[in-house]
């Protein structure tokens, strides 16, 4: 999901690198008085938490300047975050080394029919094979990018696109399971007025690793997240309905269909005094679910309880672990941001 307007907030927190949404950007670096501090916190609700985070951790600011930062992932091969930034069509790189620059452009849309729109990529996971996978809005598929990572190209080859004939609204989050099978969402947050396309509904499906496209879901109203357990007997779906802003879990079966759905935690209560919604997630090596929604990334357990929540004071778009989950690495808004695990 992505906002087309940025939210106002005051921040107060160390600010390691400044950068503009265009990284030929100058960059600066700032110490405690930089005016953002107060609302990044940790808030722990249960001591099993203690054991993933400390409530003093560290909190850092890697870039800013974005119009909605998205889809965050943890590359080996590039030692480097990439992350989307929905509106503008791209998606960036951000490492120790070098700090942040344009990773690949024209990431989610092509063709002049989206020429000036702001349709650009969202989620982003690697194959089986280390290749880059990429929820495309604007050309409403999920594409493989047919280059090699440390030299990016504006190629793609469609791995799915549509269902039933029709296509899809905007792809926006996925998972792959062990078999390479992808699971994803198709909300419409990607189209005009946030109203579904011709294909009429916003699903969950399945794409096969020989490319067949099955519906798993067809009653959600806006399925955004999702990630899968551990034991990979799991799917874990965060709805961003304002109207229902729930964490969903299905049982998944042999056979690939989704069964036993149920509400695992219901982010009403929050969302009335913080913003943002349910929106993407991630699934710790613990077992417990890292899921944005109200006022940052809430901590939940495969059980449903609230472990912990990790403010930013932002509506956060989704995170990720870098391999090691030493840091827990946010898009926030205009903010590329990782806080310090244990």
């Amino acid at each position: 999901m992505y906002y087309r307007f940025l939210l106002s907030i005051s921040f107060s927190m160390l600010l390691l690198v400044s950068c503009k949404s265009d990284p030929k950007a100058d960059t600066s670096e700032n110490g405690s008085s930089d005016p953002l501090m107060e609302h990044f916190k940790i808030e722990i609700y249960d001591s099993v938490a203690l054991a993933l985070i400390d409530s003093t951790a560290t909190f850092e600011i890697l870039a800013e300047g974005f119009y909605w930062s998205e889809g965050p992932l943890w590359v080996d091969e590039l030692e480097a975050v990439l992350f989307s930034d929905v509106p503008a069509n791209k998606i960036y790189k951000w490492n120790e080394n070098d700090s942040l620059s344009i990773f690949l452009e024209s990431a989610g849309h092509s063709g002049e029919a989206n020429k000036n729109s702001d349709k650009g990529p969202n989620g982003l996971i690697l194959d089986t094979e280390n290749n880059l996978l990429i929820c495309q809005h604007g050309d409403r598929r999920i594409a493989r990018l047919d280059a090699d990572l440390k030299n990016p190209q504006v190629q793609f080859v469609t791995l799915a696109d549509t269902y039933d004939g029709k296509k899809f609204n905007s792809p926006n989050d996925m998972v792959m399971d062990r078999a390479g099978n992808i699971y994803f969402t198709d909300p419409p947050y990607g189209q005009t007025g946030n109203k579904t396309g011709e294909i009429g509904i916003n699903g969950v499906y399945k794409v096969s690793a020989n490319k067949e496209v099955s519906l798993l879901i067809d009653s959600l109203s806006w399925p955004n997240g999702i990630g899968l357990s551990l034991d990979q007997k799991t799917l874990y779906i965060n709805h961003s309905d304002p109207q229902k802003p729930v964490l969903y879990r299905y049982d998944l079966a042999e056979d690939g269909t989704l069964k036993n759905g149920k509400i695992l935690f219901d982010f009403t209560t929050l969302a009335k005094n913080s913003k943002g919604l349910p929106d993407g997630l991630k699934i710790h090596k613990s077992g417990n679910i890292f899921a944005t929604g109200p006022g940052g990334v809430h901590i939940i357990s495969p059980e449903g309880k609230h472990l912990a929540a990790i403010k930013t004071g932002k509506a956060t778009a989704n995170c990720a672990f870098d391999t090691d989950q030493k840091y827990l690495y946010t898009t926030t808004t205009d903010l590329l941001m990782r806080v310090r695990l244990k």
